[in-house]
């Protein structure tokens, strides 16, 4: 009943991965009853990740409470004004930008709203937008598994735990090998393409008057903006303070209990000091696109650990002596499955404890977790499809073939640098 069982996962994961959106999530909970029915035990205590998904919940309230207040758009603001700062190197500073926030809020959605900044930026310096635009959107994924706060990030550090690797080395690590990859597919960004004036497509876009320039954007930002960034802020730097001592100290709160009740009193915060208007929290975009993710979590990790935990024998017997004997190999299994999940949290939840079953090593584990980011290699995925979307010189475009887009090169350097980065440093730090 293996193969059965087997076929069943890959059709729900490629069903759902043609829907897209939730539509992965309904694939992931019709392909538990399946198999339910070829004879796996379906038990939702141990195949539902709860703490991820109860992780994804309480920050993206919170982020779309911060947003609510006007703490985003005071952030793209900020952000604004540095790209237009140096507007020559705004290949190099846009993933900055997006990586640095996606770190700071857990969610790649917040890339969307500097997307038309950075288009806007590169046109008026005659930069080929899609050059930015590409590792901007690449760095706001590779950032999820740098973020102290993502799912990603929380399934990973419950998962290598054991192996002595604590939560403030693996996000410090984490950190390093993804921004060094990130920069290394800035450069790479920076050579692709003709340059915008010599593209015929630019060309024919500027004689049908379809190429707008819209300036500096303007930015009504409400009275209790700074305060809400401020708390938000603070809130983050205490949550890696208390997760870090509690690999040292008993607590009263565990990491993921912490996290979570301390991004929600976070909000409650906001709405006593910020005049957060409660009705419009839901109303976010990036609480709209956030709970798409707890869905799809939800479906997919369902699918895949009642898959795995009811083969585990076999599943273990079969890949350790070929994952041991190559372990870049878990690297490569992770970057295509991210790819047909959509979703750095699904893919870590459903994998890593796969992983840490065949018996592979917390060093290893954490050198291939930048590799669960890969969501742009099709370009289908929200933040790569705004991209291509937002940018009017038409250079951001998907080619004939669908696989040659502006994001792959960039993407792959990223992911591959990081990870390399990651196999050098990670056996020295987690030895």
């Amino acid at each position: 009943m293996f193969w059965a069982q087997l076929a069943v996962v890959l059709i729900f994961i490629f069903i759902g991965a043609r829907l897209g959106g939730i539509g992965i999530a309904y694939a992931g909970a019709a392909g538990v009853v399946v198999l339910g029915l070829l004879g796996c035990e379906v038990d939702p205590t141990t195949g539902i990740p709860w703490d991820v998904l109860g992780i994804i919940l309480a920050v993206i309230s919170c982020i779309a409470g911060l947003q609510t207040c006007g703490g985003l758009d005071l952030l793209v603001k900020i952000s604004e004004r540095m790209l237009r700062r140096n507007p020559k190197r705004i290949t190099f500073l846009a993933p900055v930008v997006t990586f640095f926030m996606t770190v700071f809020c857990g969610t790649g959605h917040v890339a969307f709203a500097t997307l038309p900044v950075i288009a806007e930026v590169a046109k008026e310096q005659k930069i080929r937008p899609s050059r930015p635009l590409s590792i901007a959107v690449v760095a706001s994924q590779v950032a999820i598994a740098a973020s102290p706060i993502s799912a990603a990030m929380v399934a990973m550090a419950g998962v290598v735990e054991p192996f002595g690797v604590d939560y403030l080395p693996l996000v410090g690590i984490a950190i390093v090998i993804c921004f060094t990859g990130c920069m290394v597919g800035a450069l790479v960004a920076s050579r692709l393409g003709s340059e915008l004036e010599d593209d015929p497509v630019y060309q024919e876009r500027m004689a049908a008057g379809l190429v707008k320039m819209r300036g500096e954007g303007s930015y009504d930002i409400k009275p209790y903006a700074r305060r809400s960034l401020v708390i938000f802020g603070v809130t983050l730097l205490i949550v890696m303070v208390y997760a870090a001592m509690t690999s040292a100290f008993e607590l009263p709160l565990d990491r993921n209990s912490a996290i979570m009740t301390f991004m929600m009193a976070a909000a409650l915060i906001m709405k006593l000091t910020c005049k957060m208007e409660l009705g419009k929290v839901t109303d976010q975009a990036t609480f709209k696109g956030g709970m798409s993710a707890a869905l799809c979590i939800l479906g997919v990790a369902w699918l895949g650990n009642t898959f795995v935990q009811s083969n585990m024998d076999l599943i273990k017997g079969a890949g350790e002596s070929v994952i041991q004997g190559n372990p870049w190999l878990l690297a490569v299994v992770l970057f295509f499955a991210s790819a047909l999940l959509y979703s750095q949290g699904a893919t870590t939840a459903a994998f890593m404890p796969v992983a840490a079953a065949m018996g592979v090593s917390g060093a290893v584990m954490v050198a291939s977790f930048p590799a669960v980011t890969g969501l742009y290699l099709l370009p289908t995925y929200p933040t790569t499809v705004a991209a291509i979307e937002m940018d009017d010189t038409g250079s951001t475009r998907i080619g004939k073939y669908v696989f040659n887009h502006p994001f792959i090169l960039p993407g792959v350097t990223a992911v591959a640098v990081a990870v390399a980065l990651g196999f050098l440093i990670c056996p020295l730090v987690f030895s």
